[in-house]
């Protein structure tokens, strides 16, 4: 693959997996996005990161331009056979990783599937439960809200006006919610643009019942460093889950941003990103 070009990598269910050279040199890094969001979003962050390493995003299962499964089973254990799907494309025996949210999850899950995969980690308020944690359709608040999410706009730059103006996306910096709007949705036939992510398919991936659990990190030698954000407001405070991952993981480092939220990597790509190199130095 070269600079800015994209492969589609065949995973499991029958999906085709959209995944992205965002350049540079040196040892391969792939970016693991959030629920909702795609690879090609975190460019802001990647050109931080390609002086020192080459750099792929990929789009998960029913997000950005990779396929839903077949059956429409958004389980977590699919995004792990794209994330390992990625990793034997771009041909290197291990790799480092940057997850954000789900995307942190899905690295830790590919882990354990297959020990050494990762060389190292920086994970952005990964999402990872107590063990025998159990949320339904009824008690997720982050479905409801998908759910409820408008899907179809009349141009992109309808859509970008209207992100830029509501929580909870008039946090992010522009280039990032740029990056957004211009991978993030696809054209209809009659001229409008909607999500490339659906609506339903993004509360079925906050719903899925195979998630992360605290007992599964307990024996990963992996180096990761857990970043978290000290704002929210969101009906789930995913920094809450950092320090036990933390603790859990006996081999961690957290790193607390004061000024940050959940979408840490998209208000200050940056500032995340040095973290991403000096946690890889």
């Amino acid at each position: 693959m070269s600079s800015s070009s994209s492969l589609t990598v065949p995973s499991s269910g029958g999906v085709a997996v959209a995944l992205h050279d965002l350049g540079g040199t040196g040892a391969p890094l792939l970016v693991c996005h959030a629920t909702g969001f795609h690879g090609r979003m975190y460019a802001p962050l990647a050109r931080r990161l390609t002086a020192r390493f080459h750099v792929f995003a990929l789009d998960f299962r029913g997000h950005g331009a990779s396929t839903v499964p077949d059956d429409g089973d958004m389980a977590w254990a699919g995004m792990a056979d794209d994330l390992l799907a990625c990793v034997d494309a771009i041909g290197a025996p291990s790799l480092h990783a940057f997850g954000h949210s789900m995307g942190g999850a899905a690295i830790l899950l590919s882990e354990l599937r297959r020990p050494g995969t990762i060389a190292g980690a920086y994970l952005y308020e990964p999402i990872v439960f107590e063990r025998n944690f159990v949320i339904t359709r009824e008690t997720n608040p982050m479905s409801g809200l998908a759910r409820r999410r408008r899907e179809v706009f009349t141009s992109r730059q309808e859509a970008l006006s209207r992100f830029a103006a509501k929580p909870p996306l008039n946090t992010l910096r522009a280039d990032a919610l740029s990056a957004y709007v211009e991978h993030g949705l696809v054209e209809l036939p009659d001229g409008t643009v909607r999500l490339a992510c659906r609506a339903e398919t993004e509360a079925s991936t906050f719903e899925a019942e195979d998630k992360m659990t605290l007992d599964l990190v307990e024996d990963l030698m992996t180096p990761i460093v857990v970043g978290g954000g000290e704002l929210s407001g969101a009906p789930v405070e995913p920094i809450m889950l950092a320090a036990p991952l933390v603790k859990a993981l006996g081999n961690a480092k957290l790193i607390e941003y004061e000024f940050l939220g959940h979408f840490g990597p998209f208000q200050d790509p940056d500032r995340i990103a040095n973290d991403v190199v000096a946690a890889f130095a």
